[in-house]
């Protein structure tokens, strides 16, 4: 317990990132020491399965998919049933998170099960709008089946003795195997529509209406594409300036919009070049950046919030962070991720 025990304190929970394939809420960037200190809330987390142990869904009721959101509902009911004995009131809970965190914030205002477990919800940088933050059914499945084959499972019968083989699979085997797809934002296993947990497609639910009615903030950071393309886009280096060509431009916005035709490509390409500083060496390298983090984080946070403003009237609320702090151990150029 806190010392004093405060009286009927807000209480913010929060949900770590990870591209649903990683995270862990104890790292010293999570820390909720301070924002405890300084603003006199009771700061709560959890951690979650993440990955195939948390996301694997092949279509039945041994597999449905979601388990690590039902982890994060789990932990949000014990708060709800206990924060009192810390001096937080259960009336005044706000849950907030950040990429993958926040695709998962924006899945429990969606989701019967969660919605009264908390009253108000901010979300850092995506929502479940997110391209990479919800896969179709067959998807799913199909990465599903590819795990159970890397990991020495038979997929010729039926699908549950499949998963009552991956049962008996070392945890560790399973972790080492779950890179069945790569890509620029492209995470194995993620949320889907499973009918119980999440029961229609976000897009679905936005435009009825049919989730919590509350405020929200939304919000984002400066260069949100920038961490990922050091990860994997053509002629982009922590090591060096990046400074791409248009050969290489081209190639990031095919990485950074999988399954994208040549002609969205142009089109893209075009939207996207600063003609007023077309000569700036950075250009391509900042164009790319631009465009990726669009797609993968900033659209599908604001799309989420709008809706929730103009659609319901509810109160949203938005921010951009542009700050780069003195001690950031990027390069520069990286900007504000």
């Amino acid at each position: 317990q806190p010392s004093p025990v405060p009286v009927g304190a807000t209480v913010m929970v929060w949900i770590y990132g990870g591209g649903f394939m990683s995270g862990t809420a104890s790292l010293d960037v999570y820390d909720g020491r301070y924002i405890a200190a300084t603003q006199g809330v009771i700061v709560a987390s959890m951690n979650y399965r993440t990955g195939a142990m948390g996301f694997l869904s092949l279509g039945n009721s041994e597999a449905p998919g979601n388990a690590g959101l039902m982890d994060q509902n789990l932990a949000l009911t014990w708060i709800k049933e206990n924060v009192a004995s810390f001096g937080g009131d259960q009336s005044k809970v706000s849950i907030f998170g950040e990429s993958a965190g926040a695709a998962s914030v924006s899945y429990h205002l969606l989701s019967p099960m969660s919605k009264n477990l908390f009253q108000r919800a901010i979300m850092e940088s995506a929502s479940a709008l997110s391209p990479w933050a919800l896969l179709p059914d067959a998807e799913a499945h199909r990465r599903g089946v590819e795990l159970a084959k890397a990991v020495g499972c038979s997929t010729d019968s039926d699908i549950e003795e499949t998963i009552e083989c991956m049962r008996g699979v070392p945890a560790l085997t399973i972790s080492e195997n779950e890179w069945v797809v790569w890509g620029l934002c492209q995470f194995p296993f993620a949320p889907v529509v499973d009918g119980n947990f999440i029961r229609e497609h976000p897009t679905v639910s936005l435009q009825t209406g049919n989730l919590k009615q509350t405020d929200v903030m939304v919000g984002f950071n400066n260069d949100e594409g920038v961490y990922f393309l050091l990860y994997g886009a053509p002629g982009f280096s922590k090591d060096t300036q990046s400074l791409i060509t248009r050969d290489q431009y081209l190639e990031g916005i095919k990485m950074s919009v999988m399954g994208i035709n040549d002609i969205s490509v142009d089109a893209l390409s075009f939207q996207y070049i600063d003609w007023v500083n077309f000569d700036q060496p950075s250009m391509y390298r900042d164009a790319i950046d631009n465009l990726s983090g669009d797609y993968n984080f900033i659209c599908p946070a604001l799309s989420f919030g709008k809706a929730m403003a103009s659609f319901m009237g509810r109160k949203t609320y938005q921010y951009k962070f542009v700050h780069q702090a003195s001690n950031f151990p990027w390069p520069k150029w990286t900007g504000v991720m």
